[in-house]
């Protein structure tokens, strides 16, 4: 099969596919896949062409609010069975050593790292993947009972970077190269070389990058001398203050939130809980672009929900008065509130 006829029935089979998770139709989905593969496209293209593009746009559907959580769970679940089919569909012996994937701790986003091991087992490593939300400890403990040439970890939300340092760190005292990837390192790996670490932007990355140990060891070291500081610890211990403070501000200041529901309590004190540990992660790696592109993801999150831009524009004054001994955190904070006044004109 040519490389024009696999991209011709990738791209006709693409809309076939999403209608599949439109209509919650695991069997179709996986019909689909399965027909490819059995017509020449390979398992690679499958999964990264087909698969990881549709499992975006569900993302995006949601973040649109045009599919409800329950729809994007429910897509996702058959994406994961859809990649499970083509893993037991193409069998392949390993001939390369071990490599473990797995989630941050407190990363639920298990497919796209699911992903990147099945890419990693089509081109012959030995892999384990341990799903979601790995525990640091729980990692170490694997890996010095398993020899494995690397560690590949993933992370989609950038507030979790203080936690991804310290299981890098932890991995790395057990001699073991790590690479990292997914949105949480920001779309170009920003972060990831501030937290010295190596990044791989694709799962094919990801599998060059395991393949060259020198290239996953010889990066440069991380750039951190900042939290010297300790604004960045002190601002984590007042975390839960915070939160009470400004949900009581809002709560003088917005009489409607005095007859929120429980769910819409409970999603409102997630809100501020996620501002902060967004300004914690931009703080603990000294950009301020972190809580920015946060700001206006979730100004735009909640704009297509109904929700007012003062919801946000509140708290991150709160916060600004509650925080002006925290001058890195103060101008962070400055710069968030410049970039909501210009999503919202």
């Amino acid at each position: 099969m040519t490389a024009a006829t696999t991209d011709a029935d990738l791209g006709s089979a693409y809309s076939g596919y999403l209608d599949c998770l439109a209509d919650a139709d695991e069997y179709a989905a996986t019909d689909l896949a399965i027909d490819l593969l059995d017509a020449g496209v390979p398992a690679e293209r499958v999964l990264l062409d087909l698969v990881a593009p549709a499992q975006a746009e569900v993302g995006e559907r949601w973040a649109r609010n045009e599919w409800s959580v329950a729809q994007e769970h429910a897509a996702t679940h058959i994406s994961e069975r859809v990649v499970a089919a083509v893993a037991a569909h193409v069998k392949i012996r390993p001939t390369g050593g071990r490599v473990v994937v797995a989630c941050m701790d407190g990363e639920w986003h298990a497919l796209p790292p699911r992903l990147v091991a099945e890419v990693l087992r089509l081109r012959g490593w030995q892999v384990t993947f341990l799903g979601a939300s790995v525990p640091a400890a729980h990692l170490v403990s694997y890996l010095h009972r398993y020899d494995a040439h690397a560690v590949a970890l993933a992370s989609a939300l950038p507030m979790r970077l203080p936690y991804a340092h310290r299981m890098i760190e932890a991995c790395r005292r057990s001699d073991v190269p790590v690479v990292v990837g997914g949105r949480g390192f920001g779309a170009d790996g920003r972060w990831a070389r501030r937290l010295g670490v190596a990044w791989a932007p694709d799962a094919p990355s990801a599998a060059e990058l395991i393949a060259d140990e020198r290239a996953l060891r010889g990066v440069p070291p991380a750039r951190l001398t900042h939290l010297a500081d300790d604004e960045y610890a002190s601002l984590v211990r007042r975390r839960g203050e915070l939160i009470d403070s400004a949900l009581a501000e809002l709560r003088e200041r917005v009489p409607a939130a005095r007859a929120y529901t429980a769910a819409q309590l409970d999603a409102t004190i997630s809100d501020l809980g996620h501002i902060v540990d967004f300004l914690a992660a931009a703080v603990y790696v000294d950009d301020a672009s972190l809580f920015t592109e946060f700001v206006q993801w979730l100004s735009g999150i909640l704009r297509s929900r109904g929700v007012p831009a003062g919801a946000i524009a509140l708290p991150l004054e709160h916060y600004a008065a509650a925080l002006r001994d925290f001058p890195r955190a103060g101008r962070v904070l400055a710069l968030g509130c410049a970039a909501l006044t210009a999503a919202t004109r």
